[in-house]
């Protein structure tokens, strides 16, 4: 903690969009710019009020689910990923389709793809109704079944107790997920591991960077939004490294006077799906309020890019964009 009672904000690096977020949202700004609107976009393209708000504003129009899209219209897949059936429901309405799942995600719906494959039981450690366990799940219903917390576990049944494998949501605790899979090794010691880390970087990277923070800070504030997976884990992982209190805001608004009483250190960071916009907005709220000493906490330095997708490079091109 702070022990000269100077006001400052520790701000966590990295934070904020990641490579599959700016991919998404580029894609369908593009989109809007090369077809014109509307352009349809199946949920959200990622999970950000301010970011759908914004393209709202320029011309997508999200819905729920393919059947909601004239037929022969423009649609874009969110980061999160859809099922095989999505696919087929798209192309027996003739729309053309933009794909924006994040490659880290499709990543995962090839591992249980070749799992599948094998006849592998698949046990898929995620949140029950998120998109993108709704779209891995779909890659190989038959073989999938969902771990949503430890307490789940027990009512797991498998063929064979030699052909089990684990994969994950992109977007859980670490050290959440790695408690889930001890207590699912206790119960199928040969359980097989996915081929590499299925929770993304930027989830880790920016957990690592809040755990940092959180023993030195009276009180963390995340920007995200409430259906926000990564985001909300930012407050649980503040929480459980030693942060006095944390809260999600969407917007700095929503950040109330009565969490600062009695606060010297206060830690921001902001999900992957958050543009750096809404940070400085809070940065600037807790400056108004005598937190302008901000010491930014680097964990790690991050350069990956994702090329937009395919169907969409190759228009881009044709038309000179």
């Amino acid at each position: 903690m702070n022990t000269a009672g100077k006001k400052q904000v520790l701000l966590a690096a990295p934070r904020g969009y990641c490579a599959g977020v700016d991919r998404a949202v580029v894609t369908v700004e593009k989109a809007l710019d090369l077809y014109g609107k509307p352009v349809y976009v199946r949920k959200q393209i990622v999970h950000n009020k301010y970011v759908v708000q914004t393209l709202e504003e320029r011309g997508a129009i999200f819905v729920d689910e393919t059947d909601e899209v004239p037929e022969g219209a423009i649609v874009v897949f969110s980061a999160h990923g859809v099922s095989p059936a999505v696919h087929q429901s798209a192309a027996e309405l003739n729309l053309k389709t933009i794909d924006a799942t994040c490659p880290l995600v499709t990543k995962v719906h090839n591992e249980a793809k070749r799992f599948a494959a094998d006849d592998y039981d698949i046990l898929l450690i995620g949140h029950e109704g998120h998109e993108e366990v709704d779209g891995t799940a779909g890659e190989a219903p038959q073989h999938i079944q969902l771990v949503d917390g430890i307490e789940s576990i027990k009512n797991i049944k498998v063929r064979d107790e030699n052909k089990v494998a684990w994969l994950s949501q992109t977007t859980l605790s670490v050290d959440e997920t790695l408690a889930t899979v001890a207590e699912l090794r206790k119960r199928f010691p040969n359980l097989i591991d996915p081929p590499s880390d299925d929770i993304c970087y930027a989830t880790q990277n920016r957990q690592v960077a809040i755990k940092e923070i959180a023993p030195k800070a009276d009180l963390v504030l995340i920007v995200g939004s409430k259906n926000s997976s990564n985001s909300v884990r930012l407050v649980e992982v503040s929480l459980e490294y030693g942060a006095k209190a944390a809260y999600l805001v969407d917007f700095a608004a929503e950040a109330k006077e009565e969490w600062l009483s009695g606060v010297t250190t206060v830690g921001v960071s902001s999900g992957a799906s958050v543009p750096e916009i809404l940070v400085k907005d809070l940065l600037d709220w807790l400056a108004k309020r005598g937190f302008a000493d901000v010491q930014i906490i680097t964990a790690t330095e991050e350069h990956l890019l994702f090329s937009l997708p395919v169907e969409l490079r190759k228009e881009l091109k044709a038309a000179g964009k």
